[in-house]
């Protein structure tokens, strides 16, 4: 179905005859535009948080179509058309205010999905949430289109100071750098590390150096494992990005995707990703976001949370159900071997499959850049007959 998400296009289309084909206008303020609309039929179309009149949203589902307007009473919208932007999500930041992240549109949103409750009592709750994350995942299937992704996973406690947040930033930077689109769960710690590195693809390495020099300082009684509740924490973020900017023009090339989700709204999302898909639902989010990398997974040091994405992206390679057999790089050898001793697990899971030369176990930054620019899906693409005739 053609998706309409700007007002010319959708004046190109309403405007023509009865063979106008079915469409999905997302997203627009139509209340200029109902002349046009009510001389009109729109069978099997949808109108999804469209601004319009009562009597024009009657009469498009009295002629066939479907409206799904913006549900009152939220602090997001229900229908989105594309992901959210660094600007937009923390909309209200102030860097001079000690709690200025509380005044984002980001946290209000948090705040309200708390106080209604993770798991909602009233329907119409749940299928707001839904509805909205059905068009993030809409917006994002539309910029990864046609990119090569790899997905860093790993620790949310992982400090600023940690050599591993530098060698995540590193790598990530070089992958970016060959073309590569990284994405994470867009949070702190090694998925803020992903998005540094992208950030800083058009800069010097001394530039990123630098930049981490300047975040990685916390306060005296900063809790161990929680920079990421430090007074100043997006604050040090913010001034990084004040003084070293993406350079102009050059926005595609330092392009990233953080995949947050408001069920850790308890942890700012980084403003260092160029765009943000953040979800209600975390199941969503999490197995949608070791599905859409296709070229390959880097699992940096962390714990609970990254040992139980390790094994969810396992079973999508065991059983190839995205139809590619996809890289899965364990970095940090003794993380994986000793304080977390997933590796020879693993290894033992995987060995006598198609992915189990896909795997691998390292310390080395070149290794796996390496490795991920070699990898071709075309190789190893799953080989199945089609079970039906479509």
């Amino acid at each position: 179905m053609k998706e309409i998400s700007d007002i010319p296009s959708f004046e190109a289309w309403a405007a023509k005859s009865p063979e106008r084909k079915p469409a999905a206008v997302q997203d627009l303020d139509l209340s200029k535009h109902s002349k046009l609309i009510t001389g009109k039929k729109f069978p099997d179309s949808i109108f999804l948080s469209c601004d319009m009149d009562a009597a024009v949203a009657g009469h498009i589902v009295q002629t066939g179509g479907v409206v799904i307007p913006n549900l009152k009473g939220y602090e997001f919208q229900v229908h989105r058309k594309s992901l959210y932007s660094v600007q937009e999500l923390f909309d209200g930041f102030d860097i001079n205010e000690p709690k200025g992240y509380e005044l984002t549109y980001d946290f209000k949103v948090y705040k309200q999905y708390y106080c209604q409750g993770k798991s909602p009592k009233l329907i119409n709750t749940s299928l707001a949430r839904r509805l909205h994350d059905h068009s993030i995942t809409d917006a994002l299937e539309e910029e990864l289109e046609g990119r090569k992704v790899v997905a860093v996973m790993g620790g949310h406690g992982m400090e600023r100071k940690d050599p591993f947040y530098a060698k995540v930033a590193r790598v990530s930077r070089l992958l970016t750098k060959a073309g590569f689109l990284m994405v994470s769960g867009g949070g702190p710690g090694a998925m803020e590390a992903t998005h540094l590195g992208a950030y800083f693809a058009a800069r010097k390495i001394d530039e990123l150096t630098a930049a981490i020099e300047m975040i990685k300082q916390r306060p005296a009684d900063g809790k161990p494992g929680q920079e990421y509740a430090d007074p100043d924490w997006l604050h040090r973020a913010w001034r990084v990005m004040g003084t070293f900017p993406i350079p102009e023009g050059k926005e595609f090339a330092c392009k990233s995707i953080g995949v947050p989700t408001w069920l850790y709204g308890h942890e700012p999302p980084t403003p260092f990703a160029t765009h943000i898909a953040k979800y209600f639902a975390n199941s969503v989010r999490e197995d949608g976001l070791l599905a859409v990398a296709n070229h390959g997974v880097i699992f940096a040091p962390g714990s609970a949370g990254t040992t139980q994405e390790v094994f969810q992206d396992a079973a999508q390679n065991h059983y190839g159900n995205q139809g590619v057999f996809s890289p899965m790089i364990m970095f940090g050898e003794e993380h994986w071997t000793k304080t977390r001793p997933v590796w020879p697990l693993l290894a033992a899971v995987a060995k006598g499959k198609e992915y189990g030369e896909l795997i691998a176990l390292t310390d080395s930054e070149d290794e796996i850049v390496r490795r991920i620019q070699m990898f071709d899906p075309v190789i190893y693409a799953k080989k199945e007959k089609p079970r039906f005739k479509c």
